[in-house]
């Protein structure tokens, strides 16, 4: 099922895409259901190992992932920031360990904005708005 919108003019515009990746069900689950919600078009990502091939063909508007501690989504995210044509897409990053470190290794591999698990399911609409205006 595709789902269009008719803009201005009555040009067909198609919802803007957000890619998905998530290991927990709980909230994962949840936040493909929200970001449909919002308008987003949802493509869950099976891994984060082709993140930036990926994001080359989708052209996705923002990139949901969850984080997890060793998580091998960072080095995903390095390549994302690494590539002219990707380094662009805003990733908006949850987790349930929320420590320095976790922040510091989250930005470092260019992650747009790390929040907690309880808080990415309550607030989504104004972290996309966040993570959005950051690019």
């Amino acid at each position: 099922m595709h789902a269009v919108a008719h803009g201005k003019g009555g040009r067909i515009m198609s919802k803007p895409l957000a890619l998905l990746y998530y290991s927990n069900l709980m909230p994962g689950g949840q936040l493909a259901n929200r970001l449909q919600d919002l308008g987003y078009r949802v493509h869950i990502l099976a891994d984060m190992a082709h993140l930036a091939e990926t994001c080359q063909r989708e052209k996705p508007l923002v990139v949901v992932a969850e984080i997890l501690p060793g998580s091998p989504a960072f080095a995903s995210i390095v390549q994302l920031r690494k590539d002219p044509a990707t380094q662009h897409v805003p990733v908006l990053g949850y987790a349930m360990r929320q420590d320095p470190e976790q922040q510091r290794l989250a930005a470092e591999a260019g992650v747009s904005l790390l929040a907690g698990t309880a808080a990415v399911s309550e607030h989504l609409p104004r972290l996309l708005d966040q993570v959005l205006q950051l690019e």
